[in-house]
């Protein structure tokens, strides 16, 4: 789940001009900037992975990428958009908020294969993270 954070002083109620300037100060996966960059999600080559994901926004739409990886299932807002065994593939999973899917794929090889909300602002304020893939 990817969300935005907009911190002001602990304790208080939200700021609403803050929020309404659509600049978050964090955007983060499942409620923790970087912690994936941190501490990486494993999977083994050959192994079949699906990654639910969300924009819990809410303001911002969000791609979820896995660079190196590409997916062979992509389902969206409760349709498949493409299921394995049909023509090409797909890279990235574009959601606006509110909005929710899926995506599967299989790794390659071994190796360490980020992923990111691809709105490049947003993965420098901590929407990234990594698969770390085992033989």
């Amino acid at each position: 789940m990817q969300g935005e954070l907009y911190l002001g002083p602990q304790g208080e109620t939200a700021d609403a001009d803050r929020i309404a300037t659509q600049f978050p100060d964090l955007v983060t996966f499942n409620g923790y900037a970087n912690q994936y960059a941190y501490r990486p999600l494993t999977a083994a080559v050959g192994e079949r992975v699906r990654i639910w994901t969300l924009d819990a926004g809410p303001n911002t739409p969000s791609s979820f990428h896995i660079v190196g990886g590409q997916f062979d299932t992509v389902y969206f807002e409760g349709a498949y958009t493409l299921r394995p065994g049909d023509a090409g593939g797909a890279q990235a999973l574009a959601l606006q908020p509110a909005q929710g899917g899926f995506v599967e794929l299989t790794f390659p090889e071994a190796g360490d294969y980020p992923f990111v909300t691809h709105i490049m602002s947003d993965a420098e304020k901590g929407a990234k993270g990594i698969f770390h893939v085992d033989d």
